[in-house]
């Protein structure tokens, strides 16, 4: 076999090995129609799905709660539900670690819904790009018009475009 045929070869090898690369919002999309009918069977919402590169690898992240808040045998048992048909379903991805919680305080706000949900609530809002100058902003929540997201901030309401939102949370302290 040639030097050159050998290469060609070794590529093939190394790309079949490699995990696919997916966007972030499609994998996330995949997960939460894989998830959600698991997570209602158990009367769960499953309210937020992050994935991520961090220092220890890709993790996927799924936030699940019910009225009275969630156990942590509710967290267990989803996980262990879940995780067959994720490594199944979502092969080409590579190895990843999956992570089920509670929201916590700090509710994330993933779905449109929930802008409408906690309205009146104070969240603090990441964009992908610039509006007014700016990518961050805190306030209080005052639903949804027109696919964007209305915040009050100071004494003025922003009208943030649902698809630019890269992260949204409340913010609560204690």
């Amino acid at each position: 076999m040639s030097a050159k045929r050998k290469k060609q070869k070794t590529q093939q090898a190394d790309a079949a090995a490699s995990p696919k690369k997916i966007p972030e919002k499609e994998v996330v999309g995949r997960v939460r129609r894989l998830t959600g009918p698991v997570c209602e069977m158990e009367g769960l919402e499953l309210v937020h799905v992050e994935y991520q590169r961090e220092p220890r690898g890709r993790i996927l992240r799924l936030y699940i709660d019910r009225p009275g808040g969630v156990t942590l045998d509710d967290c267990v048992d989803i996980s262990r539900q879940l995780s067959d048909l994720l490594d199944v379903s979502l092969e080409e991805l590579g190895p990843y670690h999956l992570e089920v919680s509670s929201p916590g305080l700090n509710r994330p706000l993933g779905q449109e819904k929930d802008f409408e949900r906690f309205r009146g609530e104070k969240a603090k809002i990441r964009t992908a790009r610039l509006l007014d100058g700016q990518r961050s902003f805190t306030g209080i929540l005052a639903g949804m018009s027109e696919g964007n997201v209305l915040l009050e901030c100071d004494s003025r309401t922003v009208s943030i475009p649902y698809d630019e939102i890269t992260r949204a949370r409340l913010v609560k302290s204690l």
